[in-house]
């Protein structure tokens, strides 16, 4: 009697895969043992670089700040002290974003901050 195989689970399996590494340089695009180390390396970048995207971010928008605050006499530590003192709530992001798009906007927030 012939052993019982799943064939079709078994290729949609492979197929799933092999689609995942599509663009893939040399054998890792049509060999299956080297595309599947190939894809789980990957996936494991995507995986660790989703949390270090959130970092750089938050260091892309600190030096904006940084840079936005020393044009008016203050550094990005005593900003930030003085924002918490003051009650403002505005995150990094909104912070940069100001610095960057509306000067003005931003310049207003450190001169009540300053005082």
């Amino acid at each position: 009697m012939p052993r019982s195989v799943n064939v079709v689970a078994a290729r949609a399996r492979r197929k799933k895969m092999m689609k995942l590494a599509k663009g893939y340089w040399g054998r890792g695009k049509n060999v299956w043992t080297v595309a599947k180390n190939k894809i789980e390396k990957g996936l494991t970048y995507a995986y660790r670089d989703r949390k270090q995207k959130k970092r750089e971010y938050r260091a892309l928008w600190i030096q904006r700040i940084n840079a936005a605050t020393r044009e008016h006499g203050l550094s990005y530590s005593v900003f930030m002290g003085k924002l918490a003192q003051s009650g403002i709530e505005l995150n990094r992001k909104v912070l940069a974003d100001l610095a960057m798009n509306h000067p003005e906007a931003f310049k207003a927030i450190v001169d009540t901050v300053a005082k």
